[in-house]
């Protein structure tokens, strides 16, 4: 049978050509070629003689012929379905909020010793698909950095924090009073930080710890660059280089005795940001004004204002093979003039916060009653400097602070000058850098797989000299110290980046200005055991 007679006889079947796809092309041609073969046997020359292999002809066109029928069928349904559109995807189901993929990585904290990212936990909603006018889910992502819900080009965002102290206080062979001993929620705090748009930036930090109920920070923060950043509210003070380290991460559980001399937290305005390549960070700050050791209550005025200027220069901080590459140096100072009791300390403590000095208030000198208030210029500065190199880190500043004091409304004002000093160094014997910013355990506590965390070994000298002039018209020499040193030896076991547990022994000596003071202090060193236990993220 020639090729000619096959291509007849599938004309003859139906087998013309169609649009199908591949697949369906090549059982086509399957069944063009058996048709073919069967007719071509078919039209094969009969003799007249009756032949068995008749009924067997007969029988195979029959199967020819729903072959043709089927195969027909098959063009038919395979047409529609080019024709048609295509379906509608099925929509997705709602994604589940907390649909966790737990990660295991190290972390390095946004430092300048950079180490291993931590073990997190990140949650990240799942993607709507993209279609005109709808943008893809928000990413929601929970890790020991907090909780943290962001837009999905990452513009936007919007982080929740917490920090919990939970401390204890043991004094012994020494004076304490019985308020002071024991366990206490040093500090408790929700905070919540966010940004809209990568240039506008907030933060909102209320306290719940100690006593009463506080909100210590509020600010807004307008970044128009690294190095070119307006900040609008409440916030630390930029002057005292330990108090800007968080309190999460300091060598030990409370500030030394030169935190004294610097305010805590006010309001106003402040411009800072880093310049040439990170290598320098600075500060300009004009703020309310409050004396040494206070925080603003949000709404406290006088005709004063402080301004604040600080520099503080890593030279070597780019150079990451350079033994320097983590010293720092600054120098920090403020000068301004506040009025009454907004101006002066409302008291200097010890490393264990029991108060070793305050001026008088409310007292009753020479049958007139005193309360010390302050009247004139304020002016403080601050040489300061950090290293850190490996598991080894270290800090110290100089403070001298001044001020302008009466003893009373007309009385005649006093020039007063207090002066105090620190250094504290710690070393991570187990080999984890050291960084203002923490330790990252290589290893989190896990007892299953024998990890212990990190451990630190930490130790402080510390001095505080308050003037002589105050005494005895400003300040009891009964009752406050003339001067304080210090030192305290502490250890603190990071089982994660998170949780932190702190041990120190403190020991204080003070001197007195009056040869036999009545006042508990003055009279032995105090001595105390504080512990904490801390989780911040």
């Amino acid at each position: 049978m020639t090729i000619n007679t096959l291509q007849s006889i599938s004309g003859q079947a139906g087998l013309h050509a169609s649009p199908f796809p591949a697949p369906r092309r090549s059982l086509r041609a399957a069944l063009a070629a058996v048709l073919g073969l069967a007719f071509g046997v078919a039209s094969l020359p009969l003799s007249a003689a009756p032949d068995p292999r008749d009924e067997e002809i007969r029988l195979l066109r029959e199967q020819v012929r729903q072959l043709d029928i089927r195969l027909r069928q098959l063009e038919t349904k395979d047409a529609a379905q080019t024709a048609a559109p295509p379906a509608a995807p099925t929509p997705p189901a709602a994604p589940t909020p907390l649909a966790a993929t737990a990660t295991a990585a190290q972390a390095a904290p946004a430092t300048a010793a950079p180490a291993a990212k931590p073990a997190a936990v990140a949650t990240t909603a799942a993607a709507a698909p993209a279609t005109a006018g709808h943008t893809d889910a928000p990413k929601f992502t929970i890790n020991d950095r907090g909780i943290t819900l962001a837009s999905a080009d990452g513009d936007s965002a919007l982080r929740l924090r917490a920090l919990v102290q939970a401390d204890s206080r043991w004094f012994f062979d020494g004076p304490a009073a019985p308020a002071n001993e024991g366990f206490l929620l040093r500090r408790a705090r929700i905070i919540f930080e966010g940004r809209f748009g990568r240039l506008f930036q907030y933060q909102i930090v209320p306290e719940y710890g100690g006593s009463s109920v506080s909100l210590i920070d509020a600010n807004i923060n307008l970044a128009f660059a690294p190095g070119f950043q307006v900040k609008f509210g409440k916030f630390k003070a930029p002057l005292g280089l330990e108090l800007l380290q968080a309190d999460s991460w300091a060598f030990f559980p409370e500030r030394s005795l030169a935190t004294n001399l610097v305010p805590n937290r006010d309001i106003g305005v402040q411009l800072g940001g880093e310049l040439f390549g990170r290598t320098t960070e600075y500060q300009l700050a004009i703020l309310n004004g409050v004396g040494d050791g206070r925080s603003s209550q949000n709404a406290e005025f006088d005709r004063g204002k402080d301004f604040v200027a600080r520099v503080f220069a890593r030279p070597f901080r780019n150079r990451k093979d350079s033994f320097l590459e983590g010293l720092g140096l600054g120098i920090a100072g403020s000068v301004g003039r506040q009025e009454g009791d907004l101006g002066r300390t409302s008291g200097y403590r010890t490393d264990a916060q029991q108060t070793l000095f305050s001026y008088r208030s409310n007292v009753v000198v020479n049958n007139i009653r005193q309360t010390v208030i302050q009247d004139g210029s304020t002016w403080r500065y601050t040489p300061q400097l950090s290293y850190y190199n490996g598991p080894f880190g270290m800090l110290g500043e100089y403070v001298v602070s001044t001020v302008n004091l009466r003893a009373a409304a007309g009385q005649p004002a006093r020039e007063i000058t207090n002066k105090a000093w620190q250094v504290a160094a710690g070393y991570v014997v187990t080999g984890e850098n050291s960084s203002f910013n923490g330790v990252i355990p290589r290893n989190p506590f896990n007892l299953e797989k024998g990890a212990w965390g990190a451990l630190e070994l930490a130790a402080r000298f510390d001095k505080l000299d308050i003037d002589n002039d105050v005494f005895p018209t400003l300040a009891d020499p009964n009752a406050s110290a003339a001067s304080a040193s210090s030192w305290t030896l502490g250890a603190n076991w990071y089982l994660t980046r998170a949780f932190r547990f702190s041990l120190n022994y403190v020991q204080t000596g003070l001197k007195s200005a009056t040869p036999n003071p009545t006042g508990g202090l003055q009279r032995k060193d105090e001595k105390a055991i504080i512990t904490r236990a801390q989780i911040a993220f």
